[in-house]
């Protein structure tokens, strides 16, 4: 049976603050656990006053503690900006405190742009190509093998999952041979998707992680009680790739009537190409379009992301999006 599972990009909304932000965080996680999600994510970006998941680390100990049996984590870890020793030590924290509970996704992107990216690595010479040493290094020092001389404490004995995220087919080359599992973000850049998880499937070498190969894929969902209200919904988010991909981002804002309609032919291509894997409506309407996605991918596990400015109605999203994965599951 497909797993279902949460990506929360913890949004600050116009008129909100990070600590309202952080405090919806927690309790998406909580609902998301009743709902049986299989893991909650968050992910690293840096220099966006919209998204107050920086701290990535601290943010996963705050959702960990407030659920019970979710397995919460990154997707990811932006790992060019820190040492693997250093995540090694916050991953092996949080594996100690919320023992079989966190994951670890690692990306290569800087989560950011050249000015924030400088800031937190104070240069910019670390090479990108670095990144496939950077992670059997972080895995050495989670198996504590000895092969860098250093043991880390915390982090030596830690088990969290790792995986290896992508947009590109870099990520699933690696993932394959690492015999680690992969998780691709279709939800935002869906133009490799078909070709990385072919890759990956194609080249994996078992681990002692994994026997076969594991893959994710990101599926964005805007799902209410009727089309009208769902389409509403979904123009916070597309508000948000509009100013993104303009060079203009900022907190999300309100829901627009007719957001869509009224772009013009180069902005709402912008919207067709971003959100292709996508589903707006219904539980009806999610339930055919996340049929439809797996049919087409193979996934082993859908990474549900619903960015809604208000965050009862996101809620309402995510429950019937898990009806509607529960219906599917019936089904099969």
């Amino acid at each position: 049976m497909t797993r279902y599972s949460l990506l929360d990009l913890v949004p600050v909304v116009e008129g909100g603050s990070v600590a309202q932000a952080l405090a919806n965080a927690a309790d998406l996680a909580r609902h998301a656990e009743a709902l049986g999600f299989h893991r909650y994510w968050v992910a690293e970006h840096h220099g966006m006053n919209g998204i107050a998941s920086a701290a990535t680390a601290v943010v996963i100990a705050h959702v960990a503690q407030a659920t019970r049996t979710i397995r919460v984590g990154a997707g990811g870890v932006m790992l060019p900006n820190s040492a693997p020793l250093q995540i090694a030590e916050q991953f092996g924290t949080l594996d100690a405190l919320f023992p079989g509970r966190i994951d670890l996704g690692l990306g290569r992107a800087p989560g950011s742009d050249q000015r924030v990216a400088h800031a937190l690595r104070r240069t910019l010479a670390s090479d990108p190509n670095q990144f496939p040493s950077d992670v059997v290094e972080l895995q050495s020092y989670f198996a504590d093998d000895g092969r860098t001389g250093i043991s880390a404490t915390p982090g030596a004995g830690a088990a969290p999952q790792m995986w290896i995220l992508g947009s590109s087919t870099y990520g699933a080359q690696l993932a394959a041979i690492l015999g680690l599992p992969y998780a691709f973000a279709s939800h935002f850049a869906p133009d490799a998707l078909d070709a990385a998880l072919d890759i990956y499937r194609r080249d994996f070498k078992p681990s002692a992680t994994l026997d076969r190969p594991y893959a994710a894929a990101g599926f964005n969902v805007f799902a209410a009680d009727t089309h009208e209200e769902a389409a509403l919904l979904a123009s916070s988010q597309q508000q948000a790739f509009v100013a993104l991909r303009t060079g203009n981002p900022g907190r999300m804002k309100p829901p627009v009537a007719g957001y869509r309609e009224s772009l013009p032919p180069s902005h709402a291509a912008i919207l067709d190409h971003v959100l292709s894997c996508s589903a707006t409506g219904t539980q009806a309407d999610v339930a055919d379009g996340i049929a439809a996605f797996v049919r087409r991918t193979g996934v082993d596990e859908v990474i549900l992301t619903s960015s809604i400015y208000d965050h009862a109605a996101r809620k309402r999203s995510l429950t019937i999006a898990a009806a509607a994965m529960g219906e599917l599951a019936v089904a099969a």
